[in-house]
């Protein structure tokens, strides 16, 4: 699998001889060197339950070089530490230690959808102090960027938080370059009281700011917050932020999991990295959180037709809006800097490349050179979403794959289309399975597209993304808090995810759990669920070839909260060559109890086709239907062998940091650098063998590495037994700094 990404990272390096090979050229590489040594690293360690005391104390008399930045008391017992590699590999290994990962870098994930998903009409329901639902009563955490907590729609629910990147109790937003107004939109989504209304208008707001200036945090932040969180007793917690890291013993992932042990709804959203598989990040891969991806309410979308291509287009925030209009002609503008443009692109729809330029550079250049509209599409398989600041004409992105049809079809003239669209999934909107467990997420989806909100300054903004979609989950959540004070977690997770409506594509197929989980929300349907089935979705694992027959079992609880018996029924899933389905008949449950029943799933291998399978099974609670997503795999999954890279300056002077994640392991992993210009190999700026699952974080020395200033091409590779997955790169060397 390869994915090009362009990073422009300027590293401090002393200018030391070559190591070079002119025998093997782009992508060749020779055999990796003898292994290098790192100074020290930043990891995240996790106790075992009651080990903390007896752990901390080894740490202080048998590691005194180990330095203890932060400890976290609530979610889990444990610290964040800096060391030398083999001291930390050490301490790993003793047996105290739950778990052991290093700390990465965070993102923000970017009126008419409150009554879509039933909001409204949940404020006619009463909960058992004759209150009507609007959240009242009901303490949500949210962890972001912080609020404008003076926002006239905002500021009689702020109730609390805390301030993580300035160590503070004042989590107001950023402001001035690098300004923020993530969190207050979210914020505004959840419980908004005033011109606009959230879905669950007064609840409490706890703010908890872990995402700095450009909305940038680490995990380190987002872990105090979730701790933080825990210690103030949140009922509900949001976090439409993530990562790129598709594995569930990620520590964010880990804490989340955690909270919702200690009794917290976690609501996350899924990522914005779609619409391809494995696409999730943490905390969105926490089992026990709420996975939330996004979908379409009602609105009216536009399309580029040309020839006889319908290619839909996603407009880049903050441009003006995009009009219906026939016989535009077509220009192509390369990567949109100024000397691309062609000579006349006056009243023609222009289409650049990602990259080189910022989208906002590129729109100015084209409304200054008198364009009718600026189309973007990715400089990598997918699409993606974007903004700017502002644009006198409309911008829209649009796929990589799209871009190339657009580009062959130039001469001719296109049409900009309107058309409605609603319950679709957004195709930014990131899916599933999660790696090693192999759990469906999303949980369920909840419109993500033209969302207006609040923003910093007493403004509202429209946006889009899954964090857009996460707090109208995350509201539904309040409101099922207030209506159920004594409902746990898993059952207000399972409510939201049996009632809600799954989705269909155009032909008229349902769109995949790990697209969907078990659909859109539904916070009316929810609200008045009795019988839940618990949890909301099925793995069966893996069945490997060269076996025998093989049996499963997932396990599942129906909890009767009514006040009569309830007769629960399953259809069986249609019939497929060598899998045998062990469904129980009908079942009582009585008034206000429960009952374990068990799925099981047989399967023989050698008739079986490789891949993920899916599929739902139904529930029948009288007149009521259920549907129950379930997942299996055929043989070791095509998931991504390596993701997560990221490269910058190392936080001592005369360092550098590079991170990467690593699901299965690695035979090998490197990073091979060659010139821009020959493609000759040039040297492996950092290369391990025999690495395990799980991320991996490298801090070198600059002064040992042997690779002279310049710009270079780069593979990142990672290689396990016969298969090989490779990230491309662009990685900008400069020894100025040390002057």
């Amino acid at each position: 699998m390869k994915r090009g990404s362009v990073l422009a990272l300027i590293l401090i390096l002393a200018l030391i001889p070559r190591i070079s090979s002119l025998t093997y050229t782009y992508p060749q590489r020779p055999p990796l060197p003898k292994p290098a040594l790192s100074t020290t690293e930043t990891r995240i360690i996790v106790a075992k339950p009651g080990e903390w005391a007896r752990l901390s104390a080894k740490l202080r008399f048998d590691f005194p070089h180990i330095k203890i930045r932060r400890t976290y008391q609530n979610v889990f017992q444990g610290a964040s530490l800096e060391g030398a590699p083999a001291d930390l590999d050490r301490l790993a290994a003793l047996p105290e230690v739950e778990n052991s990962g290093p700390v990465t870098t965070y993102q923000t994930e970017n009126q008419g959808y409150v009554p879509y998903v039933g909001g409204d009409k949940a404020r006619g329901l009463f909960d058992s102090k004759n209150q009507r639902l609007t959240g009242k009563g009901v303490k949500v955490g949210i962890i972001d960027t912080g609020m404008d907590y003076m926002h006239p729609d905002l500021f009689r629910n702020y109730a609390g938080g805390y301030d993580l990147v300035d160590g503070d109790r004042y989590p107001m937003e950023t402001k001035g370059k690098y300004a923020t107004l993530h969190g207050t939109h979210v914020a505004g989504i959840i419980a908004a009281n005033g011109k606009i209304k959230g879905i669950a208008p007064e609840a409490s707001l706890y703010i908890y700011r872990a995402l700095g200036p450009a909305g940038m945090g680490t995990s380190e932040w987002i872990i105090a917050a979730i701790d933080r969180a825990v210690k103030d007793k949140v009922d509900v917690l949001n976090l439409s932020l993530g990562n790129d890291v598709n594995g569930p013993d990620w520590p964010t992932s880990l804490a989340l999991d955690k909270a919702v042990e200690k009794g917290v709804i976690a609501v996350a959203a899924a990522g914005n990295s779609g619409p391809g598989k494995w696409t999730l990040g943490s905390p969105a891969t926490a089992g026990k959180a709420i996975t939330v991806g996004a979908s379409t309410p009602p609105i009216r979308i536009f399309s580029l037709k040309i020839a006889d291509q319908l290619i839909k287009i996603t407009p880049l925030q903050g441009a003006a809006s995009w009009k219906a209009v026939r016989n535009l002609g077509m220009a192509d503008a390369g990567f949109g800097r100024e000397n691309d443009f062609p000579q006349n692109v006056k009243g023609k729809l222009v289409i650049t490349r990602r990259g080189k330029s910022s989208f906002e550079a590129k729109a100015r250049t084209a409304e200054r050179k008198g364009a009718a509209g600026l189309l973007v599409y990715n400089s990598e398989k997918g699409a993606f979403s974007g903004s700017v600041k502002r644009s006198g004409i409309p911008a829209a992105s649009i796929s990589r794959e799209d871009g190339m049809k657009v580009k062959k079809l130039i001469s001719q003239t296109g049409s900009i289309v309107e058309m409605k669209e609603e319950d679709t999934i957004a195709s930014f909107s990131s899916r599933g399975p999660v790696t090693v467990n192999w759990q469906i997420k999303p949980d369920l989806v909840a419109p993500g597209v033209a969302i207006t909100s609040t923003i910093p300054g007493k403004q509202y903004k429209t946006l889009q993304g899954t964090s857009m979609a996460a707090p109208l989950v995350a509201g539904a959540a309040a409101l099922m808090k207030q209506a159920h004070p004594d409902w746990k977690p898993e059952e207000v997770k399972a409510a939201l995810m049996n009632t809600s409506v799954p989705l269909k594509r155009e032909s008229n197929d349902l769109y995949e759990p790990i697209e969907q989980g078990a659909g859109r929300l539904d916070a009316w349907r929810a609200l008045q669920a009795e019988v839940l089935i618990v949890p909301g979705s099925l793995v069966f694992s893996k069945f490997e070839s060269g076996k025998r027959r093989t049996a499963y079992e997932a396990k599942i609880k129906i909890v009767n909260h009514s006040d009569t018996a309830q007769k629960v029924r399953f259809s069986y899933p249609p019939k497929s060559a060598g899998l045998t389905w062990k469904i129980p008949g009908a079942e009582t449950v009585d008034p206000r109890s429960s009952k374990n029943i068990t799925i099981g799933l047989e399967g023989t291998p050698m008739h079986l086709v490789e891949g993920t399978h899916q599929g739902r099974l139904e529930a029948f609670v009288g007149r009521e239907r259920f549907s129950l997503p379930y997942l299996y795999m055929m043989d070791e999954p095509d998931y991504p062998r390596l993701m997560g890279f990221e490269l910058e300056r190392g936080e001592e002077p005369g360092t550098l940091a590079y991170q990467v994640y690593l699901p299965g392991g690695a035979d090998e992993i490197g990073i091979a650098l060659y010139d821009s210009a020959s493609y000759h190999f040039t040297g492996y700026l950092d290369w391990k063998e025999n690495v395990g699952r799980g991320r991996m974080k490298r801090i070198l020395k600059l002064k040992d590495l042997n690779i002279p200033p310049g710009t270079y091409k780069a593979l990142i590779f990672a290689r396990k037994g016969k298969a090989e997955d490779v990230i491309e790169a662009t990685i900008a060397i400069d020894n100025y700094s040390q002057r």
